[in-house]
């Protein structure tokens, strides 16, 4: 009987969390890239990069949380403009948030967003 070891040694790229963080922020340059590219990063490396699975997860799950905001506050802009203070809401997170949770990644840090829902568990 034969042995075959089947775990993967999963490498440390502390860069590469932080690039998935930081990704975040073409969607104030192209509109729609904050979670396409991090959801791409996220599923190609999650079995090759100690912690990318939970790095990936939050980062996903605050970007549908943003959209979920965004769909949100567009209706409620007929009421009183309330859904002005839910996009300028999703707006100041979708801007300090990443960067935070960047630097927490640098740190080895365990990432949380605020006002996140979860999506993915």
């Amino acid at each position: 009987m034969e042995i075959v070891n089947t775990h993967i040694a999963k490498r440390d790229d502390k860069q590469l969390l932080v690039v998935t963080h930081l990704s975040q922020y073409l969607d104030y340059v192209t509109g729609f890239g904050g979670l396409i590219v991090p959801l791409i990063i996220w599923l190609t490396t999650k079995d090759k990069v100690h912690a990318m699975e939970e790095h990936g997860k939050a980062v996903i799950n605050f970007q549908l949380s943003l959209i979920a905001y965004i769909c949100i506050g567009i209706p409620c802009i007929l009421l009183l403009g309330l859904g002005f203070l839910i996009i300028g809401f999703a707006a100041v997170l979708g801007l300090i948030m990443p960067a935070v949770n960047a630097i927490k990644a640098t740190n080895g840090e365990a990432p949380s967003y605020f006002g996140t829902f979860k999506f993915i568990s």
